[in-house]
């Protein structure tokens, strides 16, 4: 899939911050489809209603409020750590070891940093699995980000404040469009990594004409990772 016209060459980013799931591990990996069961079972019998009613409510909220926890935290008390521990509880073990991600990862100068609205604990076990847990600084993970989800620009500021980076030297990853958008408003430059199998690839709302704000467009991280990669050692 070919990219939008480069803005400008790499080299000048120092920062890398990633998305983590489905962006870090393919969406074709049954990781998020275990959350995603595991959200609607917590909620139906947190609220007392079907499994029907409960993944209504999960999917108006996650579109309302960003995160499904941000919406029952905000309308039904949800203390929010309850909720981590529980959907977070999955089988890790479909994930195997990337060597082909850990090399592209390890060619990329400068610090590298998860940014994800899961826990910090789901983090850890998918990079650890995946084998690339040592090219990472930090997890900057829902807790840090006092619940608030991306794409709210408020979490976005937060990052960069504890990591302490210039958003113009940096570059962020990620499978939803809507996240990159306040990444891009702070002048980072996005990357969107998108699947064959998304659910929104093929929605008129998400066709290229609309995604002006993603600097460059691939479903194929780990190749376009070797590529940046190659940039830096050529300049």
């Amino acid at each position: 899939m070919a990219s939008p016209p480069r803005p400008t060459a790499l080299t000048h980013i120092r920062t890398w911050v990633f998305d983590l799931d489905n962006t870090l591990y393919p969406a074709s990996a049954h990781v998020f489809p275990q959350i995603d069961v595991r959200m609607k079972q917590f909620i139906a019998e947190y609220l007392n209603m079907t499994l029907e009613e409960a993944f209504t409510l999960q999917k108006a909220y996650y579109h309302t409020y960003g995160t499904t926890l941000r919406g029952l935290m905000l309308n039904h008390g949800l203390e929010p750590d309850r909720f981590l521990d529980y959907v977070h509880a999955i089988d890790h073990s479909v994930l195997a070891p990337d060597p082909a991600l850990d090399q592209a990862l390890a060619a990329l100068p400068g610090r590298k940093i998860v940014f994800t609205n899961g826990s910090e604990s789901h983090a850890v076990n998918v990079v650890e699995r995946l084998g690339i847990a040592r090219h990472f600084e930090g997890i900057f993970d829902i807790k840090a980000a006092a619940y608030i989800p991306k794409p709210e620009p408020e979490t976005y500021r937060a990052l960069v404040e504890r990591f302490v980076f210039d958003p113009c030297t940096a570059a962020m990853f990620e499978d939803s469009p809507a996240n990159l958008t306040p990444a891009a408003a702070i002048g980072m430059t996005t990357v969107l990594v998108r699947a064959e199998s998304c659910q929104w690839c093929h929605a008129p709302e998400h066709t290229d004409s609309h995604l002006e704000h993603c600097d460059y467009v691939t479903d194929d991280l780990i190749g376009w990772l070797a590529s940046a990669g190659a940039e830096f050692i050529s300049a």
